[in-house]
């Protein structure tokens, strides 16, 4: 699949709804594709009516949207690629308020088509998780939203938990918690980090004993310290920089981020981060591969 880089190339390829349609298609059955009801490799003709391919052979119809997050929608399908084409060509996200303006859509519909779009890109994801035998991942927590009254005890902040992979195009894992318990957070390292892993965190004792689960556990205190990372090199820089842009693009592109929704967030920005080095191929991957019709 050719990759889009801007507004232009994406339209010269996906130029109306019966192009975006055929792409479907093909990415998911394709021409000589067998025939679920006459069990013979056929010819299929798009039926533009009944947006659906027709078997040469029994007339069958097979209907690529099916199964999609764009089923059941009336949203013509060029508007749901450019929509996706968005979510892959900022750093910071796409409001609902931005997809309003730029399809022309209602506001309900453009809620409604953003959440769809984060779920697919977290389906995308996948689960695999980060680390490995050799490998240092950093861990920690942070507070998003809300008010805080007392910092790590009484807040309304909704927690979520980042472990990311040390170096250049280390992937990152994270996830909403509902609380910052030992036993919570090791279940969310055990999750998404492999065993044998090097773990860099800080003092919050919910990182206590994880040396007893397979991981190798390093500590930084940086307020006794007085710096960010020690002179064996134990730092958790990396996924606070990760904290760092998730607060500032939420905070900026969507002022405020309801809890209900927070994971699909998350995991949107995980999607993104961890394309940081091959950003051209998002789009790709988001329009070819459909983990929904699996679940």
């Amino acid at each position: 699949m050719t990759k889009p880089t801007t507004v232009r190339e994406f339209f010269k390829l996906y130029p109306d709804d019966e192009s975006c349609l055929a792409h479907l298609f093909d990415v998911r059955f394709g021409q000589g594709h067998v025939c679920p009801k006459c069990s013979r490799s056929a010819r299929w003709y798009p039926i533009k009516a009944d947006a659906a391919f027709s078997c040469q052979w029994c007339g069958h119809h097979i209907h690529p949207k099916a199964g999609t997050l764009f089923e059941k929608s009336r949203t013509p399908l060029q508007l749901w690629f450019y929509a996706v084409f968005l979510f892959t060509k900022t750093r910071h996200g796409v409001s609902a308020k931005e997809l309003e303006r730029q399809l022309g859509v209602t506001y309900k519909c453009a809620f409604r088509m953003a959440r769809k779009i984060r779920k697919h890109m977290a389906a995308v994801e996948g689960d695999e998780p980060v680390g490995g035998p050799g490998e240092i991942v950093e861990i920690d927590e942070a507070y998003v939203g809300g008010v805080v009254e007392m910092q790590h005890r009484n807040s309304a902040k909704a927690i979520v938990i980042g472990m990311v992979e040390r170096g250049e195009g280390g992937r990152v894992s994270a996830e909403v918690i509902p609380d910052v318990l030992r036993a919570t957070m090791h279940e969310a390292v055990e999750d998404n980090v492999e065993k044998g892993t090097e773990i860099h965190a800080d003092m919050h004792r919910g990182y206590d004993h994880l040396d007893k689960k397979g991981y190798t556990l390093r500590r930084i205190n940086k307020e006794r310290l007085g710096r960010y990372v020690t002179d064996s090199g134990v730092t958790v820089n990396a996924v606070e920089n990760f904290w760092r842009h998730l607060k500032c693009s939420i905070q900026g592109t969507h002022v405020s981020v309801s809890p209900e929704y927070l994971e699909t967030y998350v995991k949107e920005f995980q999607f993104r981060f961890n394309r940081r080095m091959t950003p051209n191929q998002m789009l790709s991957e988001l329009l070819t591969r459909f983990p929904e019709l699996d679940a």
